[in-house]
Parts: structure tokens; sequence; C-alpha cells
């Protein structure tokens, strides 16, 4: 299916499909190949392990991933309802949307950005979203359109960038941090993944991509490390799959760390909505 086509058969927005949902976490990063969309995704999965009822929305335009880490079986499309709305398609108990599942693998998206964001927008808007606890966000990497459209469309519960301890990997992390915090977006913390490598074979732990990074990152912005994940071949093996490490491996080191990091998440999350202050309350009498 043409990708334009797709989604010229919804219309203008009329029911705020986003009403139900209480809390709208976007995960971003600053540059590409940091483990964003697989951090995201295994965030998404946690969160529904734990409890909570948990949406993924892929955001990411030119590149979707979601729906081959998902497992969702290729030419998979949302049911479309009253010529208008998707339905969001279930994988992993997720409700989860994404531009790949209306083209196929291997079209590439040579769009301008109007055309991006209002593909964007449609997404978002146009899901029929289920009464959700969390909708997880898997943004694209940098400070573009689609991140300014997210922050004007609705109101964010929070950010998460996502680094390596790598020095130009931290470079770019800063930048996705000074976008939000000019947006007025809670940063709820950073998550520091590929940080610890340790070989199969002898045990041997080490610090490829360096140490501290990410650490020095959160001191600077005043934001806590809320997870840190290690470079490990099984999560990617899994990912590529379609069976996302904290289904196929609940009980290994990595999924825990998944699991820790999403406690971690809602941690944060509840101490800024405990620490919102209350609008006034305005009394009119006839004095």
């Amino acid at each position: 299916m043409n990708a334009h086509n797709a989604l010229s058969i919804l219309g203008s927005f009329s029911v705020d499909n986003l009403s139900g949902i209480k809390h709208v976490i976007c995960v971003a990063s600053g540059k590409g190949g940091v483990g964003k969309s697989t951090t995201a995704l295994n965030i998404a999965i946690a969160l529904s392990q734990q409890g909570f009822k948990t949406g993924l929305l892929d955001a990411d335009i030119y590149g979707p991933s979601q729906p081959m880490m998902l497992g969702v079986a290729a030419g998979t499309r949302p049911e479309i309802v009253d010529k208008q709305y998707m339905k969001p398609i279930m994988a992993h108990s997720l409700a989860s949307n994404s531009i790949g599942y209306l083209v196929d693998a291997s079209t590439a998206m040579a769009w301008r950005a109007p055309m991006i964001v209002g593909a964007f927008n449609q997404l978002l808007k146009f899901t029929l979203w289920s009464d959700l606890d969390y909708l997880i966000i898997d943004m694209p990497p940098g400070t573009g359109d689609i991140q300014l459209s997210l922050t004007q469309a609705l109101r964010l519960s929070g950010a998460v960038i996502v680094t390596t301890p790598q020095d130009i990997a931290l470079l770019d992390a800063r930048k996705g941090i000074e976008m939000f915090r000019k947006v007025n977006v809670p940063l709820l913390g950073v998550v520091e993944n590929m940080a610890m490598h340790v070989c199969s074979n002898c045990g041997h732990a080490e610090a490829i991509f360096g140490q501290g990074g990410g650490e020095r990152l959160a001191q600077d912005y005043h934001v806590k490390v809320i997870g840190t994940l290690p470079l490990d071949l099984s999560i990617r093996q899994h990912a590529d799959s379609g069976l996302p490490i904290s289904i196929a491996q609940p009980e290994s080191a990595s999924a825990l760390a998944y699991q820790q990091l999403a406690r971690r998440l809602v941690e944060e999350v509840d101490a800024l909505s405990e620490n919102k202050t209350p609008a006034p309350v305005i009394q009119v009498s006839d004095d």
C-alpha cells in the first residue's frame, strides 16, 4: 500500500482519542544507533508486565522498526473504523501503531517535513487508543519537526533520553535534553545503554564505549540515571526475531534491568505528579 494513500483515507481531527491515556512518555535520543527503539520497546513490555495498560507508538516515520521487533507479520494492516480511525495492532499485550504497518518494509519515505509531521499527527490522533496507563512514544533521533509537533499536540508526562557512554553520543544527547527544556517537557531521567559488555566465554567485563558518561550527563542536568543497560548480544538477537528479551528471557539480567528501569520511570512520573501545584480555586461572590 502506498503510504500517502493509506493516510489520505483519514479525515480531519474530530475525536480526541488521547483523553483516556494517563501518561504519555517519549523515549528520545540525540543521535541514531544508541538503542533507543529497543529500549522503548522493552520499557513498554516491562510496564505491561508490571500490570500497567500500555501502548507503543512508533514515531520514527523514516525508519520504523517496532513492527519487526514486535514480531508482527509483514503485510499486517490496522483495521479501519468509520473510514477514519485505526485500531491499534496488539502484540505482546501492547497496543501499537506505526507507519510500518501502512507501508511495505522496502518503501523509502521520501517525504518533506510537512508530510512527515502530518503522518505522525494522524498516527497519534487517529489511532483508537483504549484507556491506557502509559503510551510510550518511540521518537525519531534528533531534535526535528516531529519532536516539536509532539510537544505542541499534547501535554507530555515526560521524556527519557537514551545515550551510550561515548562522548559523541553524549554530545548529541545534550542537544536533545536542551530541546525538551526549551519546550517545558520534564526530563524523567537518562538511560545509559550499552554500558558494559560481559564476555559470554570468560566473564570478563569491559566498558567498550567508556564509563560514567551517563552519570556525568545526568548530574549536569540535575536528573537521575534511571537505567543502566548492558551491551548484550541476546538483546539484539531477540529484537531481530520479533520476541523481545523481556518476553523471551524474563529472568535474564538484561530483562531484569529493563524491569528496574520501568519501575524507576514510574517512580519519577509519580513524583512529578505529586509535586504539581494544584490550580487555584476562584470563588465569586456578590460582595
